[in-house]
């Protein structure tokens, strides 16, 4: 039985099925010249008869299994010609259409040690640069931009789809190298101001942090206001455990920031809950594809090809073995 990719992409070429039938008929039979036997009362029987002497044509005749093996060689090469083939599924292409923004906190606090990643204790921001490295991997299509924020926030890595240069540019990341404070306002802001200088409409922002707001300049709220206006999404992850001694995440702004851009507002209290929550955000942000018209092809002209030769080689071989034995007969 056939596969269901099976293709034929010449399937004319069977139209030439009857061809050696029509001129087997149509075309004069081969006319091969061979000995002849001197009569001398040839002529003397032509007078008689009446009748005049003619050229005539030996025709060789094939027996049954010569025609069928020869029609059978026939048919192969029509299946050869027609270029038998098996045809994929469309291949997806993956649509680079959305600038995926992470902002994240590395103040001092980001250097608790209160976190357990593969059994091992390590400061939060190890253990959410380590999940970060995975989640970016699996945003193949997206343009990613990093922004990290303390006191201030800097641009660490602008919106580019190579993703392996934004990795790397993670992993150069330590906590502090922003100042000892806590800005969410400058970091929304900052982010803001990336996405207006590209063109692409759909953005969505990252912000992870585990702490509350120190700054006077630029409210947490008003840089949430700038970035509805600009149509960017923000989902907010709170890192930490407010019911513990020593955090100080601020849940509420955080929720407050989610709600107004129509995003979503998660609380990581470790690390596996915060693996949990990239992969709810890679449900609510998919990648998005499309399917391509090309297909990939696996050309079979080869096999009834190698047929048709195999058999055309044992029919000679057969051929040249009955004319020997008729040979050896007749000298016998």
């Amino acid at each position: 039985m056939l596969p269901a990719n099976f293709e034929i992409a010449h399937l004319w070429v069977f139209w030439l099925l009857p061809l050696p039938i029509l001129l087997y008929f149509i075309l004069p039979p081969l006319r091969m010249k061979s000995a002849s036997l001197v009569m001398s009362g040839l002529e003397k029987a032509v007078e008689f008869s009446g009748e005049k002497a003619r050229k005539s044509a030996m025709v060789k005749r094939r027996n049954f299994f010569n025609w069928l093996g020869l029609m059978l060689c026939w048919v192969l090469l029509l299946a050869t010609l027609s270029s038998p083939q098996l045809k994929g599924e469309p291949e997806m292409k993956v649509k680079t259409s959305r600038n995926f923004l992470i902002t994240a906190d590395i103040s001092f606090s980001m250097a608790n040690k209160d976190w357990v990643l593969e059994g091992k204790k390590v400061c939060r921001w190890d253990a959410v640069k380590s999940l970060m490295h995975t989640f970016i991997d699996k945003r193949k299509g997206d343009r990613m931009g990093l922004v990290f924020f303390g006191s201030e926030a800097y641009i660490q890595a602008p919106f580019t789809p190579d993703l392996k240069t934004v990795d790397q540019l993670l992993e150069e990341v330590d906590v502090g190298m922003a100042g000892q404070m806590t800005h969410i306002g400058k970091a929304i802001t900052k982010g803001v101001s990336m996405f207006n200088e590209d063109t692409i409409k759909t953005k969505v922002m990252l912000l992870l942090t585990d702490g509350v707001d120190a700054g006077t300049d630029i409210l947490p709220l008003d840089g949430a206001d700038l970035a509805k206006k600009d149509t960017v999404i923000i989902y907010t992850i709170g890192i930490g455990d407010p019911g513990r001694g020593g955090s100080d995440l601020d849940e509420t702004t955080l929720q407050e920031i989610a709600e107004m851009t129509g995003g979503k507002y998660f609380r990581a209290k470790d690390a596996e809950a915060l693996e949990k929550i990239y992969a709810e955000v890679d449900k609510l942000e998919p990648i998005e594809f499309e399917e391509e018209h090309n297909r990939p092809v696996t050309l079979l002209y080869m096999y009834p090809l190698g047929a048709a030769m195999g058999l055309m080689f044992v029919l000679g071989f057969l051929s040249v073995i009955v004319s020997l034995i008729r040979k050896m007969t007749y000298r016998e």
